[in-house]
């Protein structure tokens, strides 16, 4: 037997009734249900929403990291860096997107979902890495991406493109180095050169 999922709204409605007061903004767009917690209710919203017989939210699909910071051309008043889990039902046959805010912006720390969904553990880390959102419980915290000595993290707004260090073979030293990047940023505007009746076109 299908079970055919409920409407956004109709969901929006379950999971507001299944978190109570946990549940500080909801929103449905595009179809989407989205649920912003407070970091304090986190973890046990995350159980709630895997638990509880309305929503059974089994799998955690996806979890990634964003830093609002230049958000709306930096018009957005509030915390910066959010964690943002996407939650698949199976039985249900459901999603749900839910959100949590660090509550600081220098040390970004949310408590980890490993003890709830274990295929958090990359997720995770890849947060880590290159936000350098810290996931509190987390038991391998630790760079799954960039290299060892790699220094910041590249997907924070304010990270250099070109980033902090370079790594090169030394061949007098015969071995691998860091130093100082040695790349100077600059603009360039590319040329377009078109033959006539370029496509066909007249």
């Amino acid at each position: 037997m299908t079970v055919f999922a409920v409407s956004p709204e109709a969901l929006r409605d379950a999971v507001t009734a299944a978190l109570g007061d946990m549940v500080k903004h909801s929103d449905v767009h595009h179809g989407e249900l989205t649920v912003v917690v407070s970091p304090a209710d986190y973890l046990a919203a995350a159980t709630l929403l895997r638990d509880a017989p309305s929503c059974r939210f089994e799998q955690l699909m996806d979890l990634c990291g964003v830093d609002y910071s230049e958000y709306a051309g930096g018009a957005f008043d509030g915390a910066r860096y959010c964690v943002v889990s996407h939650l698949l039902s199976v039985t249900l046959n459901q999603r749900i997107r839910l959100k949590v805010f660090a509550a600081d912006d220098d040390v970004p720390v949310v408590v980890s979902l490993t003890t709830v969904w274990n295929s958090a553990n990359w997720f995770e880390r890849e947060a880590f890495d290159l936000f350098g959102i810290v996931f509190e419980g987390h038991n391998d915290l630790r760079r799954i991406l960039t290299d060892y000595g790699f220094i910041g993290h590249p997907f924070r707004k304010d990270f250099p493109t070109t980033g902090h260090v370079e790594m090169r073979y030394d061949a007098e030293q015969k071995r691998v180095i860091y130093q100082s990047v040695t790349i100077e940023p600059r603009e360039t505007t590319p040329r377009i050169i078109r033959e006539d009746n370029y496509g066909g076109l007249h």
